[in-house]
């Protein structure tokens, strides 16, 4: 359900997490209010008043806690992208020279990008991973090896070339692993609860003006569903209106003119 959701348009999105729901929320004040009365409601204000307090505050740290760790994901994946750019820029610059085992190490380079931006991306998307990445990746290792072999770079060099190839292996291994969604199953489950929980409590406040009290149920159901909202569109780094593209990754291939 959360991928679906961070693949809709973010229009769709937001009537289904957020309208939908407040306009099913507007109508419980006055179900309730028909059902039980407005005197009866009215002896609830005081002690509802105060667990209302309890209630909203445990369930805003909890709101805010999820949408910093999801920002801060979606953050490290964008990240996690740029280090892969960096890490195969590098990795063109060391291997330059005319020897054709350097040759074959940039055109194995080239293979690697340009099947990760027309491969892993889409399939990130629908979290899973691309073979012919993986495979281009190792290719990639057994041209490295190959040039190592030939004794024409310094060992400092040749190091190097490895480290930076081991990055582009991590970041790859981390961008796949964040594409299948931040969030856990469990909080999925207690922040969706915990937010009709929150809302429904509106419902036995008993106000004179019903109107205002509709309003009032709104206007929370709104914040607290947009909040939902935000961590749905952002759960999956890879997918839908709000991802991270393979931008970076183009602009290697371009900078180096093998794009």
């Amino acid at each position: 359900m959360s991928l679906f959701l961070s693949g809709c348009p973010l229009w769709l999105g937001g009537f289904l997490l957020v309208i939908l729901p407040t306009l099913a929320a507007m109508s419980g004040p006055i179900l309730i209010r028909r059902r039980i009365g407005f005197e009866r409601l009215t002896t609830n204000n005081d002690i509802a008043g105060f667990k209302f307090a309890t209630v909203g505050v445990i369930y805003a740290v909890m709101l805010a806690f999820a949408v910093i760790v999801v920002w801060q994901r979606f953050s490290e994946a964008e990240t996690t992208v740029v280090n892969e750019a960096g890490a195969a820029a590098t990795l063109y610059r060391l291997a330059a020279g005319p020897d054709p085992e350097g040759s074959a190490m940039r055109s194995a380079l080239d293979n690697y990008l340009q099947l990760a931006i027309a491969r892993d991306w889409p399939r990130m998307a629908a979290e899973e991973e691309s073979g012919e990445v993986t495979a281009a990746l190792n290719e990639l290792y057994v041209r490295t090896l190959a040039l190592a072999a030939t004794g024409s770079r310094q060992q400092a060099v040749l190091v190097e070339m490895f480290n930076q190839l081991d990055d582009i292996t991590q970041a790859r291994r981390s961008r796949l692993h964040l594409a299948t969604g931040i969030m856990p199953g469990t909080l999925w489950v207690v922040l969706i609860f915990g937010a009709i929980l929150t809302v429904a409590f509106t419902f036995f406040f008993g106000t004179r003006n019903l109107r205002a009290q509709v309003l009032m149920t709104g206007i929370l159901s709104v914040i607290v569903f947009m909040g939902l909202f935000v961590i749905v569109s952002i759960d999956h780094p890879f997918t839908g209106p709000v991802h991270i593209d393979s931008r970076p990754l183009q602009r290697v291939l371009q900078d180096f003119g093998r794009g």
